[in-house]
């Protein structure tokens, strides 16, 4: 295979794996339009469209989903024979894709970066924030971190923190204007900060226990959101009551005072963030050692590091 014809399906399966040409670009280190040619030039040497293209999306059309299928796997071997390579010459290079939830990219990864690239600074890590479960083999991505719950079975799982509380709460005053709901049904009475799952578009119906007793909830109020920090921003300014896990940025409101929890004897835990990946026989050294990262682990320096 001549390098053009290579580069040509490398940008290919960039495309497809992160469903967009400006992240694929980014990704390759090309401008969108340098590789929106070059996806046109692997069409006209193969002589069939191999992607449908809109304003907003981008996905292979049934001739791209075959190419894709066979030459997927090909690409991640490559990787793992210079991933391994690298290894047995006492080397720690390479490049780490992890999908992960934006929770843990936040309270997990975020903090570590500094450490690990310290430690390791040949390594480039590829972090993409994804709270819409992407499938870790289908875009080539050597781990995933995941709450407990949702975790593939055929994975191997590494678990990253104790389990995760869910609380309600509201800004105190807000709470002095509309009072404090006693029991879930209360909430149809309050304005609340729905949460959309990016799974399936669904607003998230609010989950609580007590005593075994499982209730779900339906709320409505003035913001619908994706994204923690605009829910908790939304409470924090008095717009309503949010139901968060304690640990995203949550718990730190809650010692000030800024926020204060309510229906604490109603609220659920959820099992914790677990990293996970492929069962396979070999563990690279890359992941072993952002593993070791997150779990506050001595690391062992890369002989490039200094």
């Amino acid at each position: 295979m001549r390098g053009f014809e290579f580069a040509e399906l490398k940008a290919f399966a960039a495309v497809v794996e992160r469903n967009s040409f400006v992240r694929a670009a980014e990704h390759l280190g090309l401008s969108p339009s340098a590789l929106s040619q070059t996806i046109r030039q692997l069409e006209g040497r193969i002589g069939t469209r191999l992607l449908n293209r809109t304003t907003r999306s981008v996905a292979p059309t049934a001739s791209g989903e075959m190419l894709y299928g066979r030459i997927a796997p090909l690409f991640r071997e490559m990787e793992a024979a210079v991933a391994e390579t690298s290894e047995a010459a006492g080397q720690t290079t390479g490049t780490l894709r992890i999908n992960t939830l934006g929770i843990a990219a936040r309270t997990i990864i975020a903090p570590r970066l500094s450490r690990f690239h310290q430690a390791y600074p040949d390594v480039v890590l590829d972090i993409v924030v994804d709270d819409a479960l992407a499938d870790i083999v289908v875009g080539r991505f050597d781990a995933g971190i995941r709450v407990g719950g949702r975790l593939e079975k055929d994975m191997i799982a590494v678990r990253l923190t104790p389990d995760l509380n869910m609380v309600a709460v509201a800004s105190p005053g807000y709470l002095a204007e509309r009072g404090i709901p006693k029991t879930p049904a209360d909430l149809h009475r309050h304005a609340c900060i729905n949460w959309r799952l990016q799974v399936d578009g669904r607003q998230y119906r609010w989950e609580f226990e007590k005593k075994g007793q499982k209730l779900e909830v339906a709320v409505d109020g003035p913001v619908v959101t994706n994204h923690a920090d605009i829910g908790i921003a939304a409470a924090l300014n008095g717009l309503g009551i949010a139901y968060h896990f304690e640990r995203d940025g949550v718990a730190e409101h809650l010692a000030q005072g800024r926020l204060v929890q309510v229906l604490a004897d109603w609220s659920v835990s959820r099992p914790g963030l677990f990293l996970y990946y492929p069962n396979r026989q070999h563990q690279p050294a890359l992941l072993a050692a952002f593993i070791a990262c997150l779990l506050d682990k001595d690391l062992e320096t890369s002989p490039h590091s200094g």
